[in-house]
């Protein structure tokens, strides 16, 4: 039923649909009004049978969900930024033991300095971590993943990351066509855990493994990521069957065809490019955009196929490894490796700054003339940053770069008025 809500509280619903049988709740910005509307759906006596957990931190929160999942609990937590570092231990251990854990991650910007705001920082720090990791454009497709999150994770006998943009999805207000329990019942079947620990039949987990077999171990870890390449693009097929509605999958594309420069992006950025292609093709110029929705696993022979005969690919990403630049980019590059194409990389709204039409046009332009740098980062004040690398050339005790460029900036907007 269409209503109009919050994204967070969406995602509440959907995952309440599923019928979880344990939440593991530690609040942290941007993802808390999900684990609150949770609170309130278990409080209300509107989902039998589900154990809420109160914990004291993120660690806590992932270890909760390990402990229950390991006892044949369909289980899910959310998390944030800092939350999800403080979690890493654990999240390694939910993916090496093979638990099909769902988990909300509102994706948000990881200090220092501290930041609340949005950028993919958090979710892309934890790429190798052996989850699979989905990607929302919008508040639908954040409803309608966690749903399918449900049913791939239990599948592959695997955790799934379902990545939604921090305020920007979390806290918008729109209409979603929310998953109605009915419908998810004959969707999603009733838990069946492929392990789970039994005291008629005991085991041990996470045991000591030695040289002589941790290879192959993670080996496996590496192939069942290769099953998901199969299995999303189908369960995205079966969701439409029940739902009625195109959601999830690999890869989206919009307007590819006959594509010269091609667009890729993850998350809700994906509709501001979307607005800017049409622009673009309204002038004559032969432009698509891309999205990526599984980032674990990627898939390169989906985004092979996508690119057709683009003659450039362009990646608008927000968050890079530093040191190097694109992640998006060397993934796709990688896909590309038999055919290289002209390639570029936009780093754009590190820290929830906004991406304007504009400067992405102002960017394209370039792109499609061949003359983009390899590596762009976008509106960035090259000003501020020559002055921060001059004053710590004069100064060796130049003091904390953030402290200065915001007195810099204090200064700048002091002498405008």
């Amino acid at each position: 039923m269409l209503t109009q809500l919050e994204g967070s509280m969406a995602v509440a619903r959907a995952v309440a649909a599923c019928r979880p049988h344990v939440i593991c709740a530690y609040p942290i910005s941007p993802q808390t009004h999900i684990v609150e509307g949770l609170s309130a759906i278990v409080k209300a006596g509107e989902l039998p049978g589900c154990e809420y957990v109160n914990v004291e931190s993120e660690f806590a929160a992932m270890s909760v969900a390990i402990g229950a999942s390991a006892a044949g609990a369909r289980s899910y937590t959310a998390t944030a930024s800092q939350g999800l570092l403080f979690m890493v231990e654990a999240v390694y251990n939910a993916s090496g033991l093979g638990l099909p854990i769902v988990m909300t991650v509102a994706n948000r910007a990881i200090g220092a300095p501290i930041n609340i705001w949005n950028d993919h920082t958090d979710a892309m720090s934890q790429r190798d971590s052996g989850w699979i990791q989905l990607y929302a454009e919008t508040n639908q497709e954040a409803a309608d993943l966690h749903v399918q999150a449900f049913k791939i994770a239990e599948e592959l006998s695997l955790p799934v990351m379902v990545c939604m943009d921090g305020f920007i999805l979390t806290h918008a207000v729109e209409q979603v066509d929310v998953p109605e329990v009915e419908q998810v019942a004959r969707f999603l079947p009733p838990f069946e855990p492929r392990q789970v620990l039994d005291p008629e039949q005991p085991v041990s987990i996470g045991a000591m493994v030695g040289p002589e077999a941790f290879t192959e171990v993670r080996y496996l870890a590496h192939e069942r990521q290769m099953q998901a390449l199969d299995v999303i693009p189908r369960v995205a097929e079966e969701f439409r069957a029940v739902f009625d509605r195109d959601s999830g999958g690999l890869v989206r594309g919009y307007r590819l065809e006959d594509a010269e420069t091609v667009v890729i992006a993850l998350g809700s950025v994906l509709g501001t490019i979307k607005d800017v292609v049409d622009e673009r093709r309204e002038r004559g110029e032969k432009i698509g955009a891309l999205g990526i929705t599984s980032f674990r696993p990627f898939p390169l022979d989906a985004v092979r196929e996508a690119l057709g005969a683009a003659k450039r690919f362009v990646c608008v990403e927000k968050a890079f490894s530093v040191g190097i630049g694109g992640i998006v980019a060397s993934h796709v590059r990688m896909a590309m490796s038999a055919s290289p194409i002209a390639n570029y990389t936009i780093v754009a709204g590190l820290g929830g700054r906004a991406i304007l039409k504009s400067s992405l046009h102002d960017a394209f332009d370039k792109a499609v003339a061949d003359d983009l740098p390899a590596l762009t980062f976008l509106d960035l004040d090259h000003g501020l940053v020559e002055r921060e690398l001059a004053r710590t050339r004069a100064d060796r005790r130049s003091g904390p770069a953030a402290e200065n460029i915001l007195r810099d900036l204090g200064a700048v907007r002091a002498g405008s008025r």
